[in-house]
């Protein structure tokens, strides 16, 4: 076979891989914003509190946060192509007991076996892609048209989400990820190359354990912390476990022969850097994107598509910018462009809190579209600079460590903007009932529905003449929730722009091996440049 018809394969092989890599992930972050802008549907629908909702979305982003390490060693030794292949089949699986589901609990299920194929997709789609292109410049391109299909995913959640709760019911909204998914799954049997990383890493169990523990006690915690108060005994004991496993965690990894996240990764600044702008930034935009749904359903009163419209600004205009930033990636740095995107995103935030019930679409939608250019100047950058600050044998781990703390991020988002809402707004709520002269006994009334079933309850209540003063009330101390939780996300973006400044400096690029896949790593990471 001549150098031609190998270099018309490699070619053919890396549009093959790049196109799989990009379906996966656009499937595997479909149900974010599907989900997130259906919640006040689901709400009514099966009467889940607000704590319930929190659920709904961690259920998804908890097994990715708390499996995603996991699954990227087991593509490393076992073949990138086989976990693909079974994070889309759980996927399908997925969304298909969620489309059955006809309690919070089956949902909840339904979600948890979809996060578990994501956690599946999300590693291996950017191994795929680094084995793929080894050559820096090709692979920040690859990594940008990755990224990009992630907020498409995020972009037309919402529109398909709204377009489908105008005609049929919300279970509906899971029925798209099923065939999309089974045709991606035997694409890939046929046409997609294989590839695993070298000899000698293999699953680290101690790791993946106390890992995975800690994930899911503290979300549990602070989720169930914000419903019935951090008090509480199983509140403290999940609080506690969390931190314990955390440290063992920790232990384990820097005694381990094969580590599945070696911590010599963060000797390299720029990975420690990334690391922390992506749990943060999911955090508030996962978060954010839960705090918005119910701001436009409950304070608001938006149907389903109109909420979608306003929600689909964010994810919509950082598409956009995609693909321009990815360009720039060559002649800015990324310092500059992740540490510019996130006191953007910061500053629309911020603007967001002046927004009232009454706010007009014109006058909300330039702040969504502001946050969404934030956010589009931070993810490229963010995932291209992960993977090219460590040597090129661990791209992969880089790669499976980003996507990690990215979706630690994503699966505190919920719980803790959930909790932070909740809280202010049944503290401002007592106040705000008397402000708008709801009489003693059903302010009574509203109180108790609100702590016992959620803020969500309060519409459901027929307080005769009170009824309408009630619901204002209901909607200003929502309000009041809304504007902590966006002060508190701004404060945090703002913390991921100050340690991007400081710790993303220039590092010497790595060189990519003449061949791969058959060169031999040692078991521990060598000394990272800190550049």
């Amino acid at each position: 076979m001549n150098s031609a018809t190998t270099t018309t394969q490699d070619r053919s092989g890396r549009g093959v891989t790049l196109v799989m890599a990009c379906l996966g992930v656009f499937v595997a972050y479909l149900p974010v914003t599907t989900v997130s802008v259906s919640l006040p549907a689901v709400q009514r629908a099966l009467g889940a509190s607000t704590s319930q909702l929190s659920w709904v979305s961690d259920a998804f982003v908890l097994p990715m946060a708390a499996l995603i390490l996991t699954t990227g060693v087991w593509g490393d030794v076992h073949g990138r192509k086989r976990v693909f292949q079974a994070g889309m089949a759980f996927c399908a699986l997925g969304a298909a007991i969620s489309l059955s589901s006809d309690s919070v609990q089956a949902l909840w299920a339904g979600q948890a076996v979809s996060g578990l194929g994501a956690a599946a997709l999300l590693p291996t789609t950017l191994a795929l892609i680094s084995h793929a292109a080894p050559d820096h410049r090709e692979r920040g391109r690859f990594i940008g048209l990755w990224a990009m299909s992630l907020m498409a995913s995020l972009a037309v959640g919402p529109l398909i989400a709204g377009a489908l709760l105008e005609h049929v019911a919300w279970r509906w909204i899971f029925l798209l990820p099923v065939p999309v998914s089974l045709i991606v799954l035997v694409v890939a049997a046929f046409l997609l190359p294989d590839s695993r990383a070298p000899h000698g890493r293999r699953l680290d169990w101690p790791g993946q354990i106390s890992a995975a523990v800690a994930v899911t006690a503290v979300v549990y915690g602070v989720i169930e912390g914000g419903a019935d108060g951090f008090g509480e005994p199983a509140v403290v004991t999940a609080l506690v476990l969390g931190a314990v496993s955390a440290a063992v965690f920790v232990a384990v990894e820097r005694r381990s022969a094969s580590p599945m996240l070696d911590l010599a990764l963060f000797r390299s600044p720029a990975f420690t850097a990334t690391a922390l702008v992506a749990m943060i930034s999911f955090l508030g935009l996962i978060g954010f994107f839960f705090v918005l749904s119910l701001y436009f359903g409950m304070v608001q009163h938006l149907t389903t598509i109109e909420a979608a419209l306003r929600m689909v600004t964010v994810s919509g205009v950082a598409l956009v910018v995609g693909a321009p930033i990815g360009r720039l990636m060559h002649r800015v740095s990324p310092r500059v462009l992740i540490t510019t995107g996130l006191v953007v995103a910061a500053g629309a935030m911020l603007s967001l809190t002046g927004v009232d019930a009454h706010t007009s679409y014109g006058s909300i939608v330039w702040r969504l579209a502001l946050l969404g250019l934030g956010m589009g100047a931070v993810l490229t950058p963010m995932t291209a600079s992960a993977v090219s600050s460590v040597p090129y044998h661990l791209a992969g781990m880089a790669a499976a460590g980003n996507n990690a703390f990215r979706q630690v991020g994503g699966a505190l988002g919920p719980a803790v903007l959930g909790t932070l809402l909740t809280t202010r707004a049944l503290d401002a709520l007592p106040g705000r009932l008397a402000d708008a002269g709801v009489p003693a006994e059903a302010g009574a009334r509203v109180l108790d529905t609100a702590r016992e079933q959620g803020l969500g309850a309060v519409a459901g209540l027929d307080l005769d003449a009170a009824t309408g003063p009630a619901l204002t009330a209901l909607g200003d101390s929502f309000l009041d929730g809304m504007r902590l939780c966006l002060t508190v996300s701004a404060s945090l973006a703002l913390l991921a722009a100050l340690a991007c400044a400081v710790l993303l400096r220039p590092a010497a690029r790595p060189t990519a091996p003449a061949a791969p896949a058959t060169e031999e790593p040692p078991a521990r990471l060598a000394p990272v440049p800190t550049g």
